[in-house]
């Protein structure tokens, strides 16, 4: 073998091994294409998956507040209604004509009553308590009290009703307070007989 054949096997060889290097190059370069291309693919799923699932908290978040929101003004509302009724109720009870005013200010009078000789006190602007209407609660109470309720001097802050004082013992019968306490007590039947659907 002469030197230009064995330059040639040698060339020969040589250009081989760079295609055998060249084509386990490509196949190397095939299969990392390939895998990242998996990779790519689960990677995408898991932001899509990822993006919806914060989209879809977002949105239960925004439904809650706008829920919440709403619970708010509904109540508001409701409250603003019993609010107007309890109003007119006093209203009410202060516009009611002197006969059944003062035949609801005895029944409840003579209900408050505990010994018979307690002070009536009235609001500043009442007119229809007096002395005469005193007493007639006082032959109205019969057995077992004294009759000696008296209307007092002092005069209350009240818009109607009474306040009955022993000592320091004062049983408010108020208008305000009445309706007050009728509100507390019929509040939820209220709510129910009106607001239910």
């Amino acid at each position: 073998m002469n030197a230009e054949q064995v330059v040639e096997k040698i060339l020969s060889q040589a250009k081989a091994e760079a295609q055998t290097i060249l084509d386990e190059a490509q196949v190397k370069v095939a299969a990392q294409k390939a895998q990242l291309e998996t990779e790519l693919a689960e990677f995408d799923t898991k932001t899509e998956t990822m993006a919806k699932d914060a989209g879809e908290d977002k949105l239960r978040r925004m439904l809650a507040a706008a829920r919440m929101s709403h619970a708010k003004k509904v109540l508001s509302a409701k409250v603003a209604i019993l609010d107007d009724v309890f109003a007119k109720a006093k209203e009410a009870l202060s516009q009611l004509p002197d006969e059944q005013y003062l035949l609801l200010i005895a029944g409840l009078m003579k209900k408050a009553v505990e010994t018979g000789d307690e002070e009536i006190i009235v609001g500043k602007h009442e007119k229809r308590i007096d002395e005469t209407f005193v007493k007639k609660v006082n032959s109205d109470l019969g057995a077992g009290f004294k009759g000696n309720l008296r209307l007092s001097d002092e005069r209350a802050d009240i818009a109607g009703g009474f306040i009955l004082s022993r000592g320091k013992v004062r049983i408010n019968a108020g208008s305000d307070v009445l309706v007050d306490r009728l509100r507390e007590s019929m509040q939820i039947e209220l709510s129910q007989e009106l607001f239910s659907t």
